[in-house]
């Protein structure tokens, strides 16, 4: 499968590079590529890029990266260990670069990007050299193959998942955030960003609305629906309740009836 990537991938390299001698028709080709292209010059700082690239990466203008953003000398390029395979493009060599996952909060730090509900874009990204007539690099080129853009809700699911199974128990904010595969700290920002309240206050929410459930069920005194959700009916659980629903557990009782 890898062999048949790189196999069509370099099939697009030469198509590119067959149509840079052309520079009226390579800019225009250039600029309707249906994936994220840059061209860089040698120094490696950008010199073309396309509507794709702008609108997939987030960059808000051509004007505030072309001839300012310089490849070699991005951060994240170097942070995550491709820097090297990125200079090996001025030596005549096509450079396949797996799974550059780039965190988009880095990205916003560095760059002039929107600041967007993203938390990493994962790509694939191929460069390769546009040679002159003398056969000399010129420029290069990066085209990136969009894998997936993390948005951080699928954690957010798995943590709410495990409150919404383990609601019976004490909160665990430990155990959730591992739940959802993330550091403590970096769980609970995440959690209160996409659902406006923190985890522990999402635990107590939905113990509650499984409170109301017990307490519609007539075959249940009040405490029984109280110790059913594994709550004392003592001052600070009905004093939680009301501050929560409004009304007293008794009260919301005689409503329902």
């Amino acid at each position: 499968m890898k062999d048949q990537i790189e196999d069509s991938q370099s099939g697009l390299t030469e198509s590119i590079q067959s149509l840079f001698e052309e520079q009226e028709l390579f800019a225009k080709v250039i600029e309707h590529f249906p994936y994220p292209i840059q061209i860089f010059s040698p120094d490696g700082t950008a010199r073309m890029i396309n509507k794709a690239a702008l609108e997939m990466i987030g960059i808000k203008s051509i004007e505030s990266h072309v001839g300012k953003y310089n490849v070699f000398e991005d951060p994240i390029v170097g942070e995550l260990g491709f820097m090297d395979q990125v200079r090996q493009v001025l030596t005549g060599q096509t450079v396949y670069l797996r799974d550059f996952n780039a965190p988009y909060k880095d990205m916003i730090r560095y760059f002039n990007v929107k600041d967007r509900d993203i938390q990493t874009i994962s790509s694939d990204i191929t460069c390769f050299p546009l040679f002159d007539s003398d056969g000399k690099v010129e420029y290069f080129a990066a085209v990136f193959i969009f894998k997936r853009v993390y948005r951080g809700k699928e954690e957010i699911e798995l943590g709410k998942q495990y409150i919404e199974t383990h609601w019976q128990e004490p909160f665990n904010a430990d155990e959730t955030a591992k739940a959802a595969h993330l550091s403590k700290a970096h769980f609970t920002k995440l959690f209160k960003k996409h659902t406006g309240m923190t985890p522990h206050k999402y635990y107590v929410n939905y113990k509650i609305s499984k409170l109301k459930e017990k307490l519609l069920d007539a075959n249940l005194t009040i405490a029984q629906a109280f110790a059913a959700c594994n709550m004392n009916y003592s001052g600070h659980s009905a004093r939680l309740f009301k501050k929560k629903v409004g009304i007293s557990p008794s009260e919301y009782r005689k409503m329902s009836e």
